[in-house]
């Protein structure tokens, strides 16, 4: 079998081994793919394995020798599923793997809002405690999380690992879960309408799937429902939110503050409105990029690949 990644600098930027893959078949790793020259590098492949590079319906014609596609992330919105499926391609992708990392990025991006570790350290550095009179001082207000109410937009296996994390703070904990109503009575944990969750929170933060429900959920309107101390976290999917908006409200100061690891678009350009917005902390995608994270996706990867070649397909999508 022929096996080529084409993207897979993200998953593996030289501290990981392709041994697994290796083993299963002749392998050909490209760092990166550019869209005119995925073809040409898939036209041999039995097996094609892609993060984030977009796999069209014309590629997918044009590759009558391709039987597998596995998608190294959990969204599979890189790929026509159902395309794939009249071709007769198998697609996989690789489930909860980073739950556990994405969940920490949430609280760090959190805590930072809390007490501002970096710039409290870059001003004892610059010697501002040096030069003080009192044994202490703070330059933004403390926030302790105990009582907090924490509101989560989706509650699969992330959303359901912040809300234990938030438990264990002592906070309040409500889910905003289409799918699953009332499940979560009784557990500490009350499913709501998202008015109410928006309104009560003191924190929000975004784990639920991108589809066509939830792309700009987060905009003009529904932020106007949050409390004006309140913060936005968003560590799932950038389109959820409404990035004009959002700077918006951050500007007018209708919320507090925003930490996101994701952006509508990835590299974003030079004028998202964001980067100059109040109160907003970015990070470059980074939470589900553990080494931790990244070993179990390439393991869930092998074992995809190793699967459907011994006719037992595994985490298939079509």
């Amino acid at each position: 079998m022929n096996i080529v990644v084409l993207d897979g600098h993200a998953l593996n930027p030289g501290d990981l081994s392709w041994y697994g893959l290796e083993e299963l078949g002749n392998l050909k790793v490209y760092d990166r793919t550019p869209p005119d020259l995925v073809l040409e590098r898939s036209e041999d492949a039995d097996i094609l394995l892609t993060n984030k590079t977009i796999l069209t319906d014309d590629h997918l014609s044009g590759l009558p020798r391709l039987k597998y596609v596995g998608v190294l992330a959990t969204g599979y919105n890189v790929i026509n599923v159902e395309a794939a499926k009249k071709s007769g391609i198998i697609v996989t992708n690789i489930p909860a793997y980073s739950t556990e990392s994405v969940a920490q990025m949430t609280f760090a991006l959190i805590l930072e809002f809390c007490n501002q570790v970096k710039m409290h350290s870059d001003s004892v550095m610059s010697g501002k405690w040096s030069e003080s009179t009192d044994f202490t001082y703070h330059l933004s207000p403390l926030i302790e999380l105990s009582s907090k109410t924490i509101g989560i937009i989706g509650f699969g296996n992330i959303g359901k690992k912040v809300g234990k994390i938030a438990m264990s703070f002592g906070m309040e904990v409500i889910v905003n879960e289409r799918s699953k109503k009332g499940r979560f009575e009784g557990k500490g944990i009350k499913n709501v309408g998202l008015k109410e969750l928006l309104s009560a929170s003191d924190f929000v933060t975004i784990h639920c799937p991108l589809n066509k429900d939830s792309i700009g959920l987060i905009n003009r309107n529904t932020l106007s429902m949050m409390k004006s101390s309140a913060f936005l976290i968003n560590t799932s999917r950038g389109p959820i939110v409404s990035e004009i908006d959002l700077a918006e409200a951050l500007n007018e100061g209708v919320i507090a503050g925003a930490g996101l690891d994701v952006l509508s678009v990835e590299p974003p350009p030079y004028d998202n409105p964001l980067f100059k917005a109040r109160n907003c902390i970015i990070t470059p995608h980074i939470a589900w990029a553990t080494l931790e994270a990244r070993s179990r996706l390439m393991e869930i990867a092998v074992g995809n690949v190793g699967a459907f070649i011994s006719g037992k397909n595994r985490n298939v999508v079509t």
